[in-house]
């Protein structure tokens, strides 16, 4: 059997299909296409954080040879055009309305943050564009920015928009207070820490961009974009340009990675779309790096004050969380529904903490508007956890590791104060794999024998799979023998098109090659939510289990027939009629023959999630010198139940670390404070990993099968950059110890630890 005859099945590790034309050079990225008569758009953004429009002059923008057009919000105005508006605008578990402004898809009188979009040039080329963009004449009244979410909060702080009094969003309380000021009361032990979740961009490799095609015969737009979520994307941004979602056709070629930065609409897009009607020719916009830099959703920025309670034993009895979240000028998408579901989601993680309460604060601020990076608010959660408990360990004198022992829920399902359900892990397992693989019990001796500071961290992590709750998968057989699968969460880089198929071969015994994957068309595909929290294997895989059973149920009529037989039960891709068999194709042919082709299409919405956990632990040397911090080993255990393809689960796994380390050691965006201004616009200013940044990964894995869905599968996407910031800043923290540091802001860069070392001295009077 040759490999392309293959079948391969869940478990299987087949090379991924899309490579192929990847490293060849025949991918499909939105630069790639090619469009007649297209139009090219630049984007004139704001230089100030906060500040009025007072007037503009586009005359010597609008008479350069080959501009087309100069618009601003006055033509949106004019054209009835909408603003965007916040995907989930009350709180998830209260149905309380947050505070929130309409972002406008052009700056209308008022700017709110550096790279707001006030103007955009429409050119027969991008360079004349640009250049007539500069030529565009505002004049402003810069007022006060503020950039802090909890000085976004004071009294005296400059206001970000009429519409949200104090820049406050929400002020929620969640759990049970009186209970936890009972247990903190009667604690032997209360530790306390502050902690800033610092902001970073996420920089997938492919920008932002999209193709705009109105069709005026029909009324019809089409619109090619670089996105992880069309479906839902697509309907918020109808909604601004005040046409029906049927109206438009959102389609997505291959895309060059996204991590949540691509996964709410964008003001961009609307406005390719209307201009596009406006002029009646294709509109084409690829984002700069500079603009990637300014106007992407930026991710965490979250500021918490957390207290834990335990007994004279290390026995956890209560926890107190208060935290702010800044979410920049605007409520993006989701991004204030992360702070009532997901943060509050599972307060504690693996931790049996009996009494819990959580205040829970977002706030506007002069900035980039905040989205989703892997991990949104569950990241959050396990950094707090996770550098509580190491404090609570040197209060106490308990060791860390034990310390962690005496507190994991021991055995799941389990049920946590505030009522979330975890249907499987095993976390204690995981913890030990974990303290084995990184050989915990030579940490000393290596710490000795080291010319640097040496230090190791562990972190416990744990997540639901949640996203969009709605997903659908179709199966088609062709007349050619093929199989078209048809599903609504997209690939922007995960490998589905390889396994997609295993699933579906899985399920049906479908030799894999024949099965074709067709995603990222709304038209193709009614219902979809796209790509987002590690959904796609779990929803996706879902539908396609229960299509697949429809095609079962299609199929086994036919199948008695030809076998003669009342019935035939089907195991392995035959239904089988005592020592007689037939093959789904080859009941697939017949059905063709008789004019009822088998098809299924299957949507459903999700109930349970999936928690996918585990481990991580980090070793770093840190020079005294420089401050240089070198990761020298990292060593993963996590639990991501039935893996479709190991392979491609370690992929993911391993580019999660990477972001995990980039925000730990390396990344950090920060704004002036007065102005508003980013002093992190470029690759000069903002580091990323390189691959001479990273150790070789020790991935291992310990599954327990997740019960919430068929396939028993839990996303692996995001547990690395989860767990990787917290592991690495604790083994950081865990060198630094003898010289008394206990914390610093930010990405732990050479000046940010070297000033910290110097600090040390100072106080304690050594040299």
């Amino acid at each position: 059997m040759s490999a392309r005859d293959h079948i391969y099945k869940v478990g299987g590790t087949p090379k991924r299909k899309e490579d192929g034309r990847f490293i060849t050079g025949n991918g499909c990225y939105l630069d790639d296409m090619v469009f007649e008569d297209v139009v090219h758009a630049v984007f004139l953004r704001s230089s100030y954080a906060k500040a009025d429009i007072l007037d503009i002059d586009l005359t010597n923008a609008r008479a350069v040879p080959g501009v087309i057009a100069v618009l601003t919000s006055v033509d949106l105005e004019a054209d009835g055009i909408g603003d965007l508006e916040p995907y989930i605008q009350a709180n998830t578990m209260t149905g309380t309305p947050f505070a929130w402004g309409p972002q406008p898809l052009l700056a209308r009188n008022q700017v709110r943050y550096v790279g707001e979009p006030i103007a955009m040039i429409l050119a027969e080329s991008k360079t004349v564009a640009a250049d007539a963009a500069e030529l565009v004449q505002i004049n402003y009244r810069e007022g006060r920015a503020v950039v802090d979410g909890l000085k976004a909060l004071e009294l005296d702080a400059p206001q970000v928009t009429p519409e949200v009094p104090g820049n406050l969003c929400m002020d929620w309380q969640h759990g049970d207070p009186e209970g936890v000021v009972k247990g903190l009361a009667s604690a032997q032990h209360v530790v306390t820490i502050e902690l800033l979740n610092h902001r970073v961009i996420t920089h997938p490799i492919e920008p932002r961009g999209g193709v705009a095609v109105y069709d005026a015969d029909t009324d019809h737009f089409t619109f090619h974009a670089s996105s992880q979520s069309l479906h839902n994307n697509r309907d918020h941004i109808a909604k601004a340009l005040r046409i029906r979602r049927t109206q438009a056709r959102w389609l997505a070629p291959d895309v060059g990675g996204g991590f949540g930065s691509k996964n709410f609409g964008y003001q961009e897009q609307g406005l390719l779309l209307w201009a596009a009607r406006k002029i009646g020719r294709p509109v084409k916009w690829i984002a700069t790096r500079s603009e990637v830099f300014l106007s992407d959703h930026q991710v965490r920025d979250h500021r918490a004050k957390a207290r834990l309670g335990l007994d004279g034993k290390g026995q956890f009895i209560a926890l107190e969380i208060d935290s702010v979240a800044n979410l920049g000028a605007y409520i993006a998408g989701s991004a204030a529904g992360v702070q009532t579901n997901q943060y509050a989601h599972l307060p504690g993680t693996v931790y049996d903490i009996p009494k819990i309460a959580m205040r829970v604060r977002s706030a506007l601020s002069n900035t980039t508007p905040v989205g989703v990076m892997r991990g949104p608010g569950f990241a959050e959660m396990v950094n707090i956890m996770e550098r509580l408990v190491d404090k609570a360990a040197d209060v106490t004198g308990i060791d860390r590791f034990e310390l962690r022992r005496r507190n994991f829920f021991n055995e799941t399902p389990i049920r946590n104060a505030l009522g979330t359900r975890v249907d499987s892990g095993n976390f204690p397992k995981t913890f030990e794999e974990v303290l084995q693989a990184v050989d915990a019990e030579g940490f000393p001796s290596r710490r000795i024998n080291s010319s640097l500071l040496r230090g190791l961290g562990v972190a416990c992590h744990i997540k639901a799979n949640g996203g969009s709750p709605d997903e659908s998968a179709s199966i088609h057989f062709r007349a050619d023998g093929g199989v078209d699968l048809a599903v609504g969460t997209q690939t922007i880089g995960q490998g589905h098109e390889t396994t997609f198929p295993q699933l579906l071969s899985d399920r049906l015994g479908i030799e894999n090659h024949l099965v074709r994957l067709i995603h990222g068309d709304t038209d193709a595909v009614p219902i979809g939510g796209g790509h987002g929290s590690s959904r796609a294997t779990y929803m996706a895989g879902t539908a396609i289990w229960r299509a697949a059973e429809e095609i079962i149920e299609q199929a086994a009529p036919i199948a008695a027939e030809m076998l003669q037989a009342d019935t035939a039960p089907f195991a392995d891709g035959h239904f089988r009629a005592g020592d007689r068999s037939v093959g789904l194709l080859e009941v697939a042919t017949e059905a063709e023959l008789r004019g009822h082709p088998l098809n299924a299409f299957h949507a459903f919405s999700r109930g349970p999630m999936a928690y996918p956990n585990g481990a991580q632990a980090a070793e770093v040397e840190v020079d005294p010198e420089t401050g240089v911090v070198q990761l020298v080993n990292y060593v993963s255990v996590d639990d991501y139940g039935v893996m479709v393809n190991p392979m491609i689960v370690e992929g993911q796994v391993s580019g999660a670390i990477a972001q995990g380390m980039g925000q730990a050691i390396l990344e950090g965006t920060i704004y002036e404070t007065e102005t508003g201004q980013p002093l992190t616009g470029s690759f000069m200013d903002y580091a990323i990993p390189r691959a001479d940044d990273l150790p070789p990964l020790k991935l291992g894995f310990s599954m327990t099968r997740c019960t919430t869905n068929p396939f028993g599968v839990k996303g692996a996407g995001e547990s690395g950059a989860i767990a990787a910031y917290p592991a690495i800043t604790l083994a950081i923290l865990d060198a630094l110890k003898p010289l008394g540091i206990a914390a610093w802001n930010g990405p732990a860069t050479p000046e940010t630890i070297w000033r910290s070392i110097q600090n040390a001295k100072s106080i304690s009077g050594r040299t």
